[in-house]
């Protein structure tokens, strides 16, 4: 069995393509903190490419950008080439088949301009006296 859940945040921006064939796809580069430290006392990072099809991608170019956590479910694929220095180059990838997205392009921390929080500013507290309760 081949497969991999990760949560983590974008490290840039996502950067979308078409293949000839009219597919979309996109990758994304995302940051996942250890669970541990290490002897330093310091946790580290591991950094994972990304590749994400079809509609998928589509909605990730759309909805996040670097910061973005979002929740990765899918399978690694290995690949090797020969780079121009006539060596042989390996490359470790995650396929992505499923990502919720757990924050957006628009999340801050300000809640300027988000009609929700203005309507709920506008509301007067309740006379509670005449409550049966």
């Amino acid at each position: 069995m081949n497969k991999v859940i990760l949560i983590g945040n974008l490290t840039k921006d996502p950067e979308i393509s078409t293949t000839p064939s009219g597919v979309s796809v996109c990758n994304i580069s995302l940051a996942v903190p250890r669970s541990f430290s290490n002897a330093d006392g310091e946790r580290e990072t591991d950094f994972f490419n990304i590749t994400v099809w079809r509609t998928l991608a589509e909605n990730c170019h759309k909805f996040v950008k670097k910061g973005s956590k979002i929740a990765v479910v899918g399978n690694i694929r290995n690949r090797s080439y020969d780079a121009p220095d006539g060596t042989r180059r390996y490359v470790t990838d995650i396929m992505a088949e499923q990502i919720d997205f757990l924050s957006t392009k628009n999340s801050n921390n300000t809640t300027e301009g988000k009609p929700e929080v203005e309507e709920v500013a506008k509301l007067k507290p309740i006379d509670d006296d005449g409550l049966p309760f």
